[in-house]
């Protein structure tokens, strides 16, 4: 009972933590995926490249789970995984805070880069952003999808913190 009463912010197991980041993980993509097929917005480049670190956050930590949580390089590299992602969620924040005249051009979507493009010119697109990027094209309490998803990897960051912190009980 002292166990479960004990997984606040500051305590808990390692395993639970890492458990807790899958949790949060595949929560943020069953979001993710129903924004796109339920709600018909398509993801621009950036919010791919949240979404692929998001997908590697979680497949950290459920490998940790799957092999020992008490190895500390799953949880760095969980946070390592989060702090790319969050550095593309603050990408697409800086993009849709710019004055309109000086938003990137557009882009084709991103199946057809895929299809007709070379994958240099993909990556670099899904790295920096396109026009698609800086629209706002939904907001929840006046943040936009970005703003969530930052949100999203510090509270993941958080339970690698938290993970590895507790390596040693």
């Amino acid at each position: 009972m002292k166990n479960i009463l004990n997984f606040g912010f500051s305590g808990g197991l390692p395993q639970q933590w890492a458990a807790f980041a899958c949790l949060l993980a595949g929560g943020f993509l069953v979001i993710a995926l129903y924004m796109e097929h339920v709600m018909g917005l398509a993801p621009c480049p950036l919010c791919m490249m949240q979404r692929l670190w998001v997908v590697a956050a979680g497949l950290i930590s459920y490998i940790a789970l799957l092999h020992n949580p008490r190895l500390g390089i799953y949880p760095v590299l969980t946070m390592a995984a989060c702090v790319a992602g969050a550095y593309f969620s603050i990408r697409q924040l800086w993009l849709q805070s710019l004055p309109v005249d000086q938003h990137p051009a557009c882009g084709p979507d991103l199946q057809y880069m895929l299809e007709a493009f070379p994958l240099s010119d993909v990556l670099q697109a899904m790295m920096s952003g396109t026009g698609d990027c800086a629209q706002v094209s939904w907001s929840l309490l006046g943040i936009s999808i970005p703003g969530w998803m930052l949100i999203g990897f510090v509270m993941l960051l958080i339970c690698a913190v938290n993970q590895f912190r507790l390596l040693g009980r």
